[in-house]
């Protein structure tokens, strides 16, 4: 478990309180899926589109690290393939998951710092990211973004997952491939104008660099100068992204990527709302100040990283992988936030604004590797695929933080025109996080159609806090051992019933009353679903039943004020509906429906029988695109609407969020080379809140985002 805290991504203050992001171990996902025909990449798998249609991918490392058809997998697992990235056109990776069933987007509002999202109801955001098998979560503030432009596909698998990737959320995970050079020549070029003078232009190309055709190259690249609906705001990026494929023989393959990354972003904003934070006679706050923000704001970042996957072939039966990547980052942020209907000195005041100077430079380094020995045999009359695997993390962040609340803003007269002063230092950390890990897994593959798969893991968690203040260092060591435990049978008439139990483990820093460490949080699953995927091909249907449960979390300690003890429980039970792929020659999409029956089941907080914060009890959306045909030939239509349903801001569930229905739209017009698209999401303009909170207001949703571009390929 991390010391980098999580909470405060959201409200700064927090940061000054110690909390954590959970860990990952690596993963190599094999299968990739790319925008241009189908091609045999040596070394590799064949890169897939099933049935033509483009919204279906039936390959997947994600949920056994071994790459098998996705319809083996005993857990849910949603693919936002390449079609549907270039057809919706997504700005952030948490747009692009906007219609994966169980998944709830931008829970967070109008916040450019981070990727976030919910699955099945938890909370995982920003340390439920991986990129091409390996960790990418959030340390602290550096979030390691990726932009949708140099990713291929993005695997959401959702349930326990530690077996592979050791500490994680009982939700799940979301692993994000990356663009690999092809075999093949090719070039896509485009420019955009978006909302808010945004100007965007990218460029991918690759080739083969030898005439024996064993060196490939891909180059990616992307400038954006633009801002959000908020009046001063950034969203600036120069992205350039490189790699490097060499497969002298058909057992052997190893690809490097690497990629440059700078930003200047947004943060999000929490404001008071007439009637709930402040006396409605007051009116509510004028819309010149809801959409500004302080010229104190910034957030900018500059990432670098560098890795490879490995893998050879000794024989038919025996492979051996490795996935390895180093990472750093640099962050400057600084944000003017609202804290609160009081006064500096935390006295409760009905007219005024508090507002706190928070600033955070640092610098974060993540390096990862995974290996892994694949046996291929018959055993006991069926085909056996053994993986043996270890895995191994480190993670650094240095860095200190400062944080000030002596501004004033009056109700009645608000405005940001006034000097922040630089806060003084708080805190200055250097937290080291290591996790190694040993696991095995085997899946089983019968005749009569059906599938078995098994795992155990053995991980050791080790953290380190050197306080540059105190001049003090902490440590702390977890171990956990997770196993899971799957079938899958094919009927034969495109009927695929699966049922898994699975596990994971997330670490707790810190001491009881008593002086004992806390023991790891314990997640456990339950599920039951059935695929339907017709022999024509193109499309899949899936529904799951779920039981998800997160055990020995921390609540409070009735005994002893201010301790913590490990007796609260959470537990998320819900059903997913999912029908993707073509629904007829010319229309394609996705449709899905989530229920979700979330219960803070043990705690002493004085929140127990309470729906989780932010949990939907019902979402559905739908997105469906059109290909005309005949003398319209050339031009495609896309919408979509995703629906949210009622939410509390809180666990206490004294504060509700309203539920919203937004709209997007996508029209494009295709000939010989070229291709215009006009997008647009939030397309009528909703205006609503994302999830407000008891103390500190709430925050938007964004409004409406236009974007036109023009693309070519040759």
């Amino acid at each position: 478990m991390s010391f980098f805290p999580t909470l405060h991504c959201r409200r700064p203050r927090l940061a000054l309180v110690l909390c954590g992001t959970i860990l990952g171990a690596p993963a190599l996902a094999q299968t990739t899926e790319v925008e241009f025909p189908p091609i045999v990449l040596k070394g590799q798998v064949e890169t897939a589109v099933s049935g033509g249609t483009g919204y279906t991918a039936e390959l997947t490392a994600t949920g056994i690290k071994s790459g098998v058809p996705l319809t083996e997998v005993p857990q849910s697992v949603s693919v936002v393939t390449a079609q549907e990235l270039a057809d919706r056109d997504p700005v952030q990776i948490e747009d692009a998951l906007a219609y994966s069933v169980g998944v709830t987007a931008s829970p967070w509002g109008v916040d450019d710092r981070y990727d976030q999202f919910l699955i099945r109801g938890f909370d995982l955001g920003t340390s439920g990211i991986f990129r091409d098998g390996l960790t990418n979560k959030v340390q602290n503030f550096s979030g390691y973004k990726i932009d949708p432009f140099m990713v291929d596909r993005i695997d959401v698998l959702k349930g326990p997952a530690s077996v592979l990737y050791g500490a994680n959320d009982a939700a799940g995970m979301v692993n994000i491939i990356s663009k690999r050079p092809v075999f093949e020549r090719f070039t896509e070029a485009r420019l955009a104008y978006g909302s808010h003078n945004t100007r965007e232009a990218g460029l991918d190309t690759g080739g083969v660099l030898d005439t024996a055709g064993t060196l490939a190259w891909r180059l990616t690249a992307l400038s954006r100068e633009g801002a959000n609906a908020v009046k001063g705001s950034q969203d600036d990026r120069d992205l350039l992204a490189l790699g490097l494929t060499w497969a002298p023989s058909d057992a052997t393959s190893i690809t490097f990527l690497g990629h440059y990354q700078k930003d200047n972003l947004a943060p999000n904003s929490f404001l008071p709302v007439a009637g709930e934070d402040y006396d409605a006679a007051l009116g509510d706050l004028p819309e010149s100040f809801v959409n500004s923000q302080s010229p104190f704001n910034r957030f900018a970042t500059e990432q670098v990283s560098f890795g490879w996957q490995a893998e050879h072939a000794f024989s038919e039966n025996l492979t051996l992988r490795q996935n390895s990547r180093y990472a750093k980052q640099r962050t400057e942020y600084r944000h003017l936030y609202f804290n609160g209907m009081i006064q500096p000195d935390y006295t409760p005041d009905p007219d005024t604004m508090n507002f706190a100077a928070f600033v955070v430079p640092e610098e974060a380094t993540t390096i990862a590797t995974d290996t892994q020995l694949e046996y291929r045999s018959s055993f006991g009359g069926a085909e056996s695929t053994l993986l043996i695997g270890a895995d191994i993390s480190r993670q650094v962040l240095d860095g200190t933080s400062a944080w000030s609340n002596p501004y004033s803003i009056d109700i009645a007269n608000p405005n940001f025109d006034f000097p922040v002063a630089m806060p003084g230092v708080s805190s200055d950390r250097k937290a080291s996080v290591d996790q190694k890990g040993l696991y095995v897994q085997e899946h089983l593959r019968f005749a009569n159609g059906v599938t078995v798969t098994g795992g155990v893991r053995r991980s050791w968690n080790e953290n380190e806090v050197e306080d540059n203040l105190t001049g003090t260092t902490s440590r702390q060591k977890d171990n956990a051992t997770t196993a899971m435990l799957g079938a899958t049978w094919d009927l034969g008439n495109g009927f695929i019933p699966y049922a898994s139990y699975t596990e994971s483990f997330t670490v707790n820093i810190g001491t009881d009353f008593a002086g004992d460490m806390f023991a790891p949080t314990e997640g456990r699953q339950y599920e039951l679903g059935l695929r339907y995927v017709p022999d024509a091909g193109g499309l899949q249907y899936s529904a799951a039943l779920f039981d998800t449960e997160k055990s020995n979390m921390l609540t409070a300690d009735p005994d002893h004020t201010g301790y913590s003890v490990q007796t609260g429980e959470v537990r998320h039970r819900g059903l997913e509906l999912e029908a993707r792929g073509a629904f007829s020659e010319q229309l394609s999409g996705v449709v899905n429906y989530t229920y979700l029956d979330a219960e803070i089941t043990r705690s002493n907080d004085g929140d127990q029988g309470n729906r989780t914060a932010r949990v939907p009890e019902h979402q559905a959306s739908a997105w469906l695109q059109y290909a005309f045909a005949g003398r319209m030939e050339g031009v495609s239509l896309g919408a979509g609407v995703r629906y949210v349903g009622e939410t509390f801001g809180d666990n206490g569930n004294t504060r509700r969020v309203d539920d919203f229905l937004l709209a997007d739209l996508s029209l494009r017009y295709e000939k010989d080379n070229y291709a215009v698209t006009l997008g647009a999401t939030n397309l009528f303009d909703k205006d609503y809140f994302s999830t407000c909170d008891t103390s500190v207001g709430c925050v938007r949703g964004e409004g409406r985002e236009v974007t036109l571009s023009l693309s070519t390929r040759f």
